[in-house]
């Protein structure tokens, strides 16, 4: 058994009207705004044991390498972890959907080869408390690949994500936040960051709040008591 004592609400996030909107417009995201690429950049190379935190419907799961022997999913809203699940039994590797949230994954600690958080640090309550779970579960020299909106590099649209994330983005978008600096985040943490990228999403048309993105990897080096 992999979960812990600690007792995990089954529905710590609840947004279902958001999670049919996600739903609907990630599926499309895979073509039409390159994700499916990004998606498989990401988790390329990644084998043994993977925690994957804030799955959304799961379609990661079409894009792990064979060498991955199993993959713990954690997706802490019902209705997405619902479409996880049936995106589980479509996956060429074990996928276990588990019910939990980033800031107390219901896991034993250093049980992990590798961590993914993907679209998921924006939309944490407390992103430190999250990033240090995922420190606590990964075995030293384990892995974090990373895809996450993050702060524009530009004043204008930094100055217009900060407006948003102070009003209304958090309460129409299932809590995400587009201003956050998670790459600095990652560090505080403990993680050295090997490499990562400044990506664009999509990569043409009206730029948008959620477009500036950083994807990468970094490593655990720190000793958790």
């Amino acid at each position: 058994m992999h979960l812990r004592s600690t007792k995990i609400p089954k529905d710590a996030v609840y947004h279902p009207v958001f999670a049919r909107f996600y739903a609907r417009m990630s599926v499309a995201a895979e073509t039409r705004a390159g994700m499916a690429a990004i998606r498989a950049e990401l988790l390329a190379g990644l084998s043994g044991r993977i925690i994957d935190v804030g799955v959304g419907n799961g379609l990661n799961f079409a894009h792990y390498p064979l060498a991955v022997s199993e993959v713990v999913a954690i997706e802490p809203e019902r209705c997405l972890r619902q479409l996880a699940v049936r995106s589980a039994l479509r996956a060429g590797i074990p996928v276990d959907v588990v019910p939990g949230c980033a800031e107390a994954l219901p896991v034993k600690s250093e049980a992990f080869d590798g961590a993914v958080a993907s679209l998921v640090l924006c939309t944490v309550r407390n992103v430190e408390r999250s990033l240090a779970e995922i420190v606590r579960v990964l075995r030293p020299g384990g892995e974090l690949r990373f895809f996450e909106h993050v702060r524009a590099d530009d004043r204008a649209m930094a100055a217009t994500q900060r407006a948003l994330d102070r009003t209304v983005w958090p309460l129409v978008c299932g809590g995400c936040h587009t201003s956050r600096d998670t790459l600095a985040a990652i560090e505080r943490a403990g993680f050295v960051v090997e490499e990562y990228r400044r990506v664009r999403m999509p990569e043409w048309g009206i730029r948008l709040p959620t477009s500036s993105c950083i994807l990468g990897v970094a490593r655990r080096t720190t000793v958790v008591d």
